[in-house]
């Protein structure tokens, strides 16, 4: 396993690391499928001692690898887990951020077992959480188990801010960091929760769109109508509702939401050249879906679509009688979840606002209809070039033996921008998971391979930035 991990001529890391990480390469192993076996689902209330317990197993974790500070703090909703290893006077210091929270598991019956009975295939770990964002976090506590059993310690200073709301909206993390400012001086934030690019191509990810997730109600009346007595006479929820929503994107892909490219960063001339030159195949990416066609807004790539333009989604629909056989009425009410993607420079709130006066404007009459906030996190772009991103280049290459590639993702991590913007601090996404690993759907996997040069590139990355001034 670790001898396809690193080719011998790069010498990416230490004689005697590498050397602990070949001997615990079943213990660590181990460790994430003892982890994954944590159901830690942030967003279900019934698994919310399960998400409070991997906080505690984390804490005691990093408490094994010598971590001071250690605390697992508690949150009005999910747990925050903080801790330090600061054994280089004068070096950087860099937070460490993760999430051990993960997605439901819905719908059941695609899993191949339990997803959280995980277990080891063909080369890859499968279960909920082994990807995103629990393989990752093993990756960095097996870095430095491995210094620690080399006789080492990490070339930089690391401050550990673990999560469990990632997958919920990061409320608590968002309010927490600001607060605790004087626990979070550091040079650099390095975020593991992202992945390579397409067909597993090592990349640093440089920009993450925000979000801004809503939901739309229609109500007409206390309960549902007879459609032979009253249709004709009132407005059907359900039909206001698919107006309302026909409405907010053109034929074109454009969202026809006052304002709402105000503020969007156009991309230059240089950055759509060098999207352009990205190894990316359309048809590829359509077949491994897949799907008929790939559809979106006019006048852009798919790959700028993806990653570095807005979007407007509806994420889920429901009304009116779903059931087996007719059932003639018309609903009482009709509901609408929906995500915007924004990218750099948009304000969730503001996105809100307009969307919440432009359904007010276009909704039919007859119906009362109100769109509420649910959650919303800034989007966040860290320039190529900052001396963090080139030192995880150099650690990168040094593990692959080639240069990484530099990507913008569709997704969003809601605190990126919060360390950015809030505290001042440049964000390094690192990930190191395949594209297509299932992250969100059934089957989440890991390939064995990349947790194995992960690792590595980790070990790696804290003595590049090392070589930095702090």
């Amino acid at each position: 396993m670790t001898e396809s991990a690193t080719a011998p001529e790069t010498q990416p890391i230490d004689p005697a690391v590498e050397a602990a990480l070949q001997a615990s390469a079943e213990a660590r192993a181990n460790t994430l499928l003892e982890f994954a076996r944590i159901p830690s689902v942030s967003a279900q209330p019934e698994f919310a001692e399960d998400v409070a317990r991997a906080a505690e197993w984390l804490g005691d974790r990093l408490r094994t690898l010598g971590a001071t500070d250690v605390e697992v703090i508690r949150t009005a909703i999910h747990p925050i887990v903080y801790g330090r290893i600061h054994e280089a006077p004068g070096a950087p210091t860099v937070i460490v951020y993760c999430h051990f929270d993960v997605q439901p598991v819905d719908p059941i019956d695609l899993w191949e077992t339990a997803p959280w009975d995980p277990f080891v295939r063909d080369g890859r770990f499968v279960g909920r959480g082994v990807a995103d964002d629990k393989g990752q976090i093993v990756m960095h506590l097996g870095a430095i188990e491995a210094l620690r059993a080399a006789g080492k310690a990490p070339a930089v200073n690391l401050t550990f801010v673990f999560e469990g709301e990632e997958e919920y909206g990061s409320e608590s993390l968002t309010a927490w960091l600001p607060e605790n400012r004087d626990r979070l001086q550091a040079d650099a934030v390095v975020i593991s929760d992202t992945a390579y690019f397409e067909g597993n191509l090592p990349a640093i990810t440089i920009g993450l769109r925000g979000i801004m997730y809503a939901q739309i109600d229609v109500e007409l009346s206390p309960v549902d109508l007879h459609s032979g007595q009253y249709g004709g006479t009132v407005q059907n929820p359900a039909n206001a509702l698919a107006k309302i929503l026909a409405s907010l994107v053109g034929p074109d892909g454009r969202i026809r939401i006052p304002g709402f490219y105000d503020d969007v960063v156009a991309l230059t001339d240089e950055e759509r050249a060098a999207i352009a030159a990205l190894p990316f195949d359309d048809e590829t990416y359509r077949a491994g879906i897949p799907v008929e066609a790939l559809v979106g807004e006019a006048g852009w790539s798919t790959l700028e679509r993806k990653g570095a333009r807005p979007t407007l989604d509806v994420n889920g629909l429901w009304s009116g009688f779903v059931g087996e056989g007719a059932k003639t009425i018309i609903p009482a009410h009709a509901h609408a979840k929906l995500s915007t993607r924004l990218v750099a420079n948009q304000d969730p709130a503001k996105v809100f606002a307009a969307l919440r006066d432009f359904v007010a404007e276009i909704a039919p009459p007859g119906v009362r209809v109100t769109t509420h906030y649910i959650h919303g996190g800034d989007p966040s772009l860290t320039p190529m070039d900052h001396p963090a991103t080139q030192a995880a280049a150099r650690a990168i290459e040094a593990v692959y033996g080639a240069p990484p590639v530099y990507i913008r993702e569709g997704g969003s991590i809601p605190v990126t921008a919060v360390f950015e913007n809030g505290l001042g601090l440049p964000v390094v996404l690192a990930g190191f998971c395949q594209p297509s690993c299932n992250a969100h759907a059934p089957n989440e996997w890991l390939l064995v391979d990349n947790f194995e040069r992960g690792t590595r590139v980790i070990v790696r990355l804290w003595d590049e930035l090392a070589a930095l001034r702090a």
